[in-house]
């Protein structure tokens, strides 16, 4: 039987995935093994089924027969929420989660890997970075995520029938998400969006539906090794972007613009108020910073093997309003 298992299907990219997987009837059962139920059907498929577990732990038998040549199993499971956990949560679930999924690979002989690792292996750059470039990954995040690619990678070793996909997607925006896209284009409806240093930056972005695109254009190539960027192609900068979203959505409240440090200065004052009130927000010194910073990430092995990509910014924008207007409320 040609099954999917997904780790960490519960969550946003999961919900995208298997939906289009469903459409496609492109697997015969899907196995979700995750936390929490997934939220985002109102019943499970009849070919769907959930199991409640933790990556951090040995992963469960699994009885049925599988088509060990055409089975898949997607690696999702991460804690990535940065800042927002001890340094150590990064290691426990992304590494361990690599080692037990590599196992559990071994027990039901599955050749077909996908992992969703990230551009946080990078690290800081102020040029373009490519599949090619090198890893210097500076976060507990961005390490844990490189040190689990390597633990896949040796599973696959030089083994030419098993395949290998590591996709690093870059921020990932889309109907329902909560991210830093949304919160970005919520701040500009209010007009409290501040652009760090003018906007010049350009922060990757890819939209979800994209993303999803993309493994399966990359599920079909024969390569027994996949090592991709996601991010849409070409980028805008910070600027160009609140432009198209004022623009799109007709909001008209003024932008302004402060530099990093003053910006990092008065998160920091936030921070420490409301520590003192014992109140909860999203302004972070740290996430400040990272706002003031490039990830400009090019999809380079997608732009060489022909990758239609549907999804510029505004058209983005555009289809993510037909299919979740509530967002924009």
């Amino acid at each position: 039987m040609k099954t999917a298992f997904l780790f960490g299907g519960s969550g946003y990219i999961g919900q995208y995935l298997i939906t289009r997987f469903l459409e496609l009837n492109r697997f015969e059962a899907y196995i979700i093994f995750d936390l929490i139920p997934p939220q985002y059907f109102n019943k499970l498929p009849h070919n769907v089924q959930f199991i409640a577990h933790d990556v951090r732990y040995p992963i469960p038998d699994f009885e049925s027969k599988i088509n060990e040549a055409e089975s898949w199993i997607f690696n999702l499971a991460a804690i990535h929420r940065e800042p927002g956990h001890e340094a150590n949560e990064y290691f426990e679930t992304n590494i361990k989660g690599a080692k037990n999924i590599n196992e559990f690979a071994e027990r039901t002989s599955v050749l077909n890997i996908f992992f969703t690792s990230s551009i946080a292996p990078y690290g800081k750059s102020m040029v373009v970075s490519t599949e090619y470039s090198s890893l210097n990954p500076e976060t507990p995040y961005g390490i844990s995520k490189k040190k689990a690619e390597e633990i896949h990678k040796k599973w696959r070793g030089n083994n030419s029938d098993k395949k290998l996909i590591v996709v690093r997607p870059s921020v990932i925006y889309g109907p329902n998400d909560i991210g830093n896209i949304l919160r970005m284009i919520k701040a500009l409806k209010k007009g409290v969006f501040i652009l760090p240093n003018g906007g010049h930056v350009i922060k990757a972005y890819g939209y979800v539906y994209g993303l999803v695109d993309s493994i399966l254009f990359t599920m079909e190539k024969l390569d027994p090794e996949i090592i991709y960027n996601y991010a849409e192609y070409p980028l805008l900068n910070l600027r160009e972007m609140t432009h198209e979203i004022k623009k799109e959505l007709h909001y008209i409240k003024p932008t302004l613009s402060l530099p990093v440090g003053l910006l990092a200065f008065i998160a920091m004052v936030f921070q420490r108020v409301n520590k003192i009130l014992g109140l909860k927000s999203d302004i972070h010194p740290v996430r400040v910073r990272k706002a003031g910073f490039p990830t400009n990430i090019k999809p380079q092995y997608l732009i060489e093997n022909g990758f239609e990509f549907k999804y510029g910014f505004l058209k983005s924008l555009r289809h993510w309003k037909l299919t979740a207007p509530e967002d924009f409320i």
